[in-house]
């Protein structure tokens, strides 16, 4: 039996943002058999539009794929050992972005290691990476924390935390919060952080609507600002 080969697909970070996926991505999804996608039905829309975009004239066959939906449970874990052991060619798809950076694919593909499968990230948009490039922050030493404590005081504690590591090592921090609650952290941030400290808002990545922005926090106090349900990234350097 053949070695199962994993495809780490990316994704659009913006419906707007479809430059950003290489046409190569058609020759790995082409192999693929299996797919295990984070959101089956806007994962079928993507491979649609991917073949209109780079192979105009053909169109795929999307139930000429198994699909499985990710999900964080014994179960879906053993059904992808059961496609490593039968030496299938699986894709795994991110909702926005590359699998496996902030996304529950990484549990998957933690399991392919284990078991031998190979492993072929693909190169594609992510969030993270990009609003790093953008901020001007440190890019040799960095740390993504993902979500930060909803609840006070737990947050301006965090906050704080951030701030002392950042100024310890020369650290850029990077988190992130759901959309519809960014406007309640810029609030925070703007409450705790030094005046000095910088940070650097990145929202609607590669989308029409794109803004990248980096100032310190007394600047930003200056500068009005609605994040209200955009998907951003917030760096921190002090």
């Amino acid at each position: 039996m053949s070695q199962a080969v994993i495809y780490l697909i990316p994704s659009q970070l913006d419906e707007s943002g479809f430059d950003a996926i290489p046409g190569y991505t058609t020759d790995a999804v082409k192999k693929c058999q299996v797919f295990f996608a984070e959101n089956e039905r806007t994962a079928r829309r993507f491979l649609k539009k991917l073949w209109k975009v780079y192979l105009p004239g053909q169109e795929i066959v999307i139930d000429d794929y198994e699909w499985v939906t990710i999900a964080d449970e014994s179960a879906t874990h053993n059904l992808f050992k059961q496609k490593i052991n039968e030496g299938k060619t699986i894709g795994i798809i991110s909702e926005a972005g590359c699998p496996g950076i902030a996304d529950p694919g990484q549990q998957l593909v933690a399991i392919a290691h284990k078991m031998n499968a190979k492993v072929n990230p693909l190169v594609g948009p992510s969030s993270i990476l990009l609003a790093l490039m953008a901020s001007g922050m440190n890019g040799q030493q960095f740390q993504f924390i993902g979500y930060l404590p909803i609840k006070q005081p737990e947050r301006n504690k965090a906050i704080k935390e951030l701030e002392t590591a950042s100024a310890k090592n020369n650290c850029t921090q990077i988190f992130i919060e759901t959309p519809y609650r960014n406007n309640q952290l810029l609030e925070t941030l703007l409450n705790v952080c030094a005046p000095a400290t910088r940070l650097c808002i990145a929202a609607d990545i590669t989308g029409e609507n794109q803004s990248i922005k980096t100032l310190t926090i007394a600047e930003w106090n200056n500068h009005k600002t609605d994040m209200h349900k955009r998907p951003a990234i917030f760096l921190l350097q002090v």
